[in-house]
Protein backbone atom coordinates (compact mmCIF):
# COMPACT_ATOMS: atom_id res chain seq x y z
CA UNK A 1 0.00 0.00 0.00
CA UNK A 2 1.17 3.57 -0.90
CA UNK A 3 1.48 5.76 1.84
CA UNK A 4 1.41 9.38 1.89
CA UNK A 5 1.46 12.35 4.47
CA UNK A 6 -1.12 15.40 5.15
CA UNK A 7 1.32 18.10 6.49
CA UNK A 8 -1.40 19.56 8.39
CA UNK A 9 -2.94 19.30 11.80
CA UNK A 10 -6.33 20.79 11.14
CA UNK A 11 -8.81 18.18 11.69
CA UNK A 12 -11.46 19.59 9.70
CA UNK A 13 -8.96 20.06 7.08
CA UNK A 14 -7.73 16.29 7.32
CA UNK A 15 -11.51 14.89 7.79
CA UNK A 16 -12.16 16.60 4.25
CA UNK A 17 -8.83 14.95 2.65
CA UNK A 18 -7.87 11.37 4.37
CA UNK A 19 -11.26 9.60 3.13
CA UNK A 20 -10.96 10.36 -0.20
CA UNK A 21 -6.82 9.19 -0.16
CA UNK A 22 -7.84 6.43 1.66
CA UNK A 23 -10.68 5.30 -1.07
CA UNK A 24 -7.37 5.24 -3.18
CA UNK A 25 -5.68 2.67 -1.69
CA UNK A 26 -3.44 4.94 0.35
CA UNK A 27 -2.48 4.60 3.96
CA UNK A 28 -2.69 8.05 5.36
CA UNK A 29 -0.33 10.14 8.12
CA UNK A 30 -0.26 13.74 9.52
CA UNK A 31 2.10 15.80 11.50
CA UNK A 32 0.70 13.94 14.40
CA UNK A 33 2.12 10.85 13.29
CA UNK A 34 6.27 12.97 12.53
CA UNK A 35 5.69 14.92 15.68
CA UNK A 36 5.79 17.63 14.75
CA UNK A 37 4.84 20.85 16.78
CA UNK A 38 4.05 23.77 13.59
CA UNK A 39 5.29 24.31 10.34
CA UNK A 40 6.52 28.48 10.26
CA UNK A 41 3.93 29.76 7.38
CA UNK A 42 6.33 32.80 6.26
CA UNK A 43 5.43 33.11 2.32
CA UNK A 44 3.80 35.71 0.94
CA UNK A 45 1.36 33.43 -1.38
CA UNK A 46 -0.47 30.16 -0.68
CA UNK A 47 1.59 28.80 -3.21
CA UNK A 48 4.84 29.61 -1.41
CA UNK A 49 3.30 28.67 2.06
CA UNK A 50 2.16 25.19 0.67
CA UNK A 51 5.44 24.37 -0.63
CA UNK A 52 7.06 25.52 3.06
CA UNK A 53 4.78 22.87 4.72
CA UNK A 54 5.82 20.12 1.93
CA UNK A 55 9.19 20.37 1.92
CA UNK A 56 9.20 20.56 5.69
CA UNK A 57 7.28 17.25 6.08
CA UNK A 58 9.48 15.46 3.06
CA UNK A 59 12.48 16.23 5.10
CA UNK A 60 11.34 13.48 7.86
CA UNK A 61 10.00 11.05 5.67
CA UNK A 62 9.80 9.06 2.07
CA UNK A 63 6.76 8.73 1.58
CA UNK A 64 4.37 10.97 -0.51
CA UNK A 65 3.51 14.25 0.95
CA UNK A 66 0.32 16.45 0.30
CA UNK A 67 0.26 20.24 1.88
CA UNK A 68 -2.43 23.16 1.22
CA UNK A 69 -2.83 26.70 1.97
CA UNK A 70 -5.72 28.63 1.24
CA UNK A 71 -7.66 31.61 2.48
CA UNK A 72 -9.74 34.19 1.12
CA UNK A 73 -9.00 37.16 -1.02
CA UNK A 74 -11.57 40.57 -1.59
CA UNK A 75 -10.81 42.36 -4.40
CA UNK A 76 -11.84 45.83 -2.92
CA UNK A 77 -9.03 45.41 -0.11
CA UNK A 78 -6.20 44.71 -2.72
CA UNK A 79 -6.09 40.53 -2.04
CA UNK A 80 -6.64 40.95 1.33
CA UNK A 81 -6.72 39.28 4.13
CA UNK A 82 -5.00 36.57 1.79
CA UNK A 83 -2.10 34.31 3.45
CA UNK A 84 -3.24 36.36 6.83
CA UNK A 85 -6.61 34.70 6.49
CA UNK A 86 -6.32 32.83 9.60
CA UNK A 87 -5.09 35.71 11.68
CA UNK A 88 -6.19 38.85 10.02
CA UNK A 89 -7.42 40.25 13.58
CA UNK A 90 -5.51 40.81 16.29
CA UNK A 91 -7.26 37.90 18.05
CA UNK A 92 -7.19 35.46 15.32
CA UNK A 93 -10.22 34.30 15.91
CA UNK A 94 -12.95 33.14 13.03
CA UNK A 95 -15.66 35.87 15.34
CA UNK A 96 -12.94 38.14 15.27
CA UNK A 97 -11.67 37.76 11.68
CA UNK A 98 -15.33 38.20 10.75
CA UNK A 99 -16.17 41.45 12.50
CA UNK A 100 -12.86 43.20 11.33
CA UNK A 101 -13.53 42.24 7.95
CA UNK A 102 -16.76 43.69 7.89
CA UNK A 103 -16.28 46.35 9.34
CA UNK A 104 -12.84 47.36 6.64
CA UNK A 105 -15.83 46.77 3.89
CA UNK A 106 -18.16 48.73 5.43
CA UNK A 107 -18.31 51.39 2.95
CA UNK A 108 -17.34 49.30 0.10
CA UNK A 109 -20.22 48.55 -2.67
CA UNK A 110 -17.65 46.48 -4.35
CA UNK A 111 -17.60 43.17 -2.46
CA UNK A 112 -16.25 40.42 -4.99
CA UNK A 113 -13.97 37.95 -2.79
CA UNK A 114 -13.12 34.25 -3.79
CA UNK A 115 -11.71 31.52 -1.76
CA UNK A 116 -8.40 30.33 -3.05
CA UNK A 117 -6.48 26.73 -2.62
CA UNK A 118 -3.80 26.14 -3.44
CA UNK A 119 -2.17 22.30 -3.42
CA UNK A 120 1.39 20.81 -3.34
CA UNK A 121 2.40 17.17 -3.64
CA UNK A 122 5.90 16.06 -3.24
CA UNK A 123 6.36 12.11 -4.70
CA UNK A 124 8.66 9.75 -3.61
CA UNK A 125 11.54 10.95 -5.81
CA UNK A 126 11.08 14.78 -4.81
CA UNK A 127 9.01 15.69 -7.57
CA UNK A 128 6.74 18.72 -6.58
CA UNK A 129 3.49 19.06 -8.35
CA UNK A 130 1.46 22.09 -7.86
CA UNK A 131 -2.71 22.66 -8.07
CA UNK A 132 -4.95 25.21 -7.45
CA UNK A 133 -8.80 26.27 -7.54
CA UNK A 134 -10.96 28.57 -6.14
CA UNK A 135 -14.62 29.97 -5.23
CA UNK A 136 -16.01 33.26 -6.65
CA UNK A 137 -18.66 35.09 -4.28
CA UNK A 138 -19.13 37.96 -2.37
CA UNK A 139 -18.80 39.31 1.16
CA UNK A 140 -22.22 39.62 2.71
CA UNK A 141 -23.23 43.03 5.30
CA UNK A 142 -23.60 40.73 8.11
CA UNK A 143 -22.73 37.38 9.71
CA UNK A 144 -25.38 34.68 8.81
CA UNK A 145 -25.18 31.03 9.27
CA UNK A 146 -24.55 28.44 11.77
CA UNK A 147 -22.36 25.95 9.78
CA UNK A 148 -19.24 25.98 8.82
CA UNK A 149 -15.77 28.15 10.01
CA UNK A 150 -13.81 30.50 8.88
CA UNK A 151 -15.18 33.03 6.56
CA UNK A 152 -18.61 30.70 6.01
CA UNK A 153 -20.91 33.34 7.63
CA UNK A 154 -19.92 36.36 5.36
CA UNK A 155 -19.44 34.76 2.42
CA UNK A 156 -22.06 34.24 -0.38
CA UNK A 157 -20.64 31.84 -3.43
CA UNK A 158 -21.77 32.58 -6.63
CA UNK A 159 -24.73 31.48 -7.97
CA UNK A 160 -26.51 31.09 -4.09
CA UNK A 161 -28.28 33.66 -2.04
CA UNK A 162 -27.28 32.92 1.51
CA UNK A 163 -23.77 32.95 3.25
CA UNK A 164 -21.95 29.44 3.29
CA UNK A 165 -22.67 29.17 6.89
CA UNK A 166 -26.24 29.00 5.50
CA UNK A 167 -26.17 26.70 3.08
CA UNK A 168 -24.78 23.97 5.22
CA UNK A 169 -22.01 21.37 5.06
CA UNK A 170 -23.60 18.94 1.97
CA UNK A 171 -23.92 22.00 -0.42
CA UNK A 172 -20.39 23.33 0.92
CA UNK A 173 -18.81 19.52 0.40
CA UNK A 174 -19.88 20.03 -3.40
CA UNK A 175 -18.74 23.59 -4.70
CA UNK A 176 -15.62 24.51 -2.14
CA UNK A 177 -12.19 25.62 -3.27
CA UNK A 178 -10.43 22.63 -1.23
CA UNK A 179 -13.13 19.88 -2.52
CA UNK A 180 -12.11 21.27 -6.50
CA UNK A 181 -8.63 21.36 -5.53
CA UNK A 182 -8.27 17.82 -4.17
CA UNK A 183 -10.64 16.63 -7.23
CA UNK A 184 -7.89 17.57 -9.53
CA UNK A 185 -5.07 16.19 -6.49
CA UNK A 186 -7.08 12.35 -6.77
CA UNK A 187 -7.10 12.81 -10.40
CA UNK A 188 -3.66 13.13 -10.61
CA UNK A 189 -2.92 10.20 -7.95
CA UNK A 190 -5.39 7.89 -9.82
CA UNK A 191 -2.97 8.36 -13.15
CA UNK A 192 -0.08 8.15 -11.43
CA UNK A 193 -1.22 4.77 -10.06
CA UNK A 194 -2.52 3.41 -12.96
Amino acid sequence: MRKIAIASHNEGKIEEIKPRLSMLGYDVYTLKNFDFKTIEETGKTFKKNALIKARALKKVTNFMVLADDSGLEVEALGGKPGVYSARYSSLGTDQANNEKLLKDMADITDRSAAFKTVMVVIDEQNQEYLFEADLHGYIHTAQEGKHGFGYDPIFIPVGHYDTLACLGPKIKQKISHRKKCLDKVLTFLEDINR
